[in-house]
């Protein structure tokens, strides 16, 4: 079954409005799982009102669904849902696993609301899995996609002093691993990223390579500041250089953990 926001156009769609709180329970009726997706987009400049849509964005959407889930007779037996890396706040290099504590700022802001929004469904007995999720490797959203064409230009480089760490993950590991959580039996926050996070300029050498495009042109840390306010700073120039423990620990295999092989793969799609 897809959610959508929209009134119902297929059998494989449930209607819903997470802004006033409504789902067509019904639609749900018998389903074992539950995941959830949605939020704002994170890369713009942040204002006051931005900012309280992308809280309200994930909160609204992770509490409805929970709190239906908790609802719903026969329960499922499992809610996943996505979360960011920027849970633990810019914490230089230090390394982080699910046991390390939760950082400072506006994204950990973000990612501890949008956990605990899940509450009612784990409350109620079910299964909840918090993906903490890196950069997703995908030219065809997010982050990735939006780099592409100014290194394919060959005005592309590193941010600020590149020293940076940037927790990615291939969009292939990515779906595997929300079967795997879907099937196995991880619960609570569980890291969902590459076992060998690469600093910003190790990241941006590996897309220029596989580009075959020159990574000279450096975006001082000045400019993204200027340019980009808080939104910058927290979402370029610091960064997480997050573990996945508890998925390898669960025996997780991750099928590209090299920045280099992930990055060619993910721009030949």
């Amino acid at each position: 079954m897809r959610l959508v926001r929209r009134e119902q156009q297929a059998a494989n769609e449930v209607e819903w409005d997470p802004d006033a709180g409504t789902i067509d329970t019904a639609g749900l009726a018998g389903i074992d799982a539950i995941v959830s997706l949605s939020g704002e987009y994170l890369g713009k400049r942040w204002t006051k009102e931005r900012k309280a849509e992308i809280l309200e964005s994930r909160v609204s959407t992770a509490g409805l669904l929970a709190r239906t889930a908790a609802e719903l007779d026969p329960r499922p037996s499992v809610l996943v849902s996505a979360g960011g890396a920027g849970i633990y706040g810019g914490r230089g290099d230090e390394i982080l696993t699910e046991d390390s504590a939760l950082g400072e700022g506006f994204l950990s802001e973000v990612g501890r609301a949008w956990e605990d929004a899940a509450e009612p469904a784990r409350a109620a007995g079910i299964r909840v899995v918090n993906f903490r999720q890196g950069i997703v490797l995908s030219r065809e959203g997010g982050a990735l996609e939006r780099m592409l064409t100014p290194f394919k230009l060959g005005i592309g480089g590193r941010v600020g002093s590149g020293r940076q760490w940037w927790a990615w993950v291939a969009l292939d590991d990515i779906v595997a691993a929300y079967r795997f959580a879907l099937e196995g039996d991880l619960a609570g926050p569980v890291n969902l990223s590459s076992p060998n996070p690469a600093t910003n300029e190790q990241f941006v050498k590996a897309l220029g390579k596989a580009l075959g495009r020159p990574t000279v042109i450096p975006a001082p840390g000045f400019a993204i500041k200027t340019v980009f306010g808080e939104m910058g700073v927290a979402m370029l120039l610091e960064g997480q250089r997050v573990l996945p423990a508890r998925l390898l620990d669960a025996g997780f295999p991750f099928t590209q953990p090299d920045i280099g092989v992930a990055l060619e793969r993910a721009v030949a799609r």
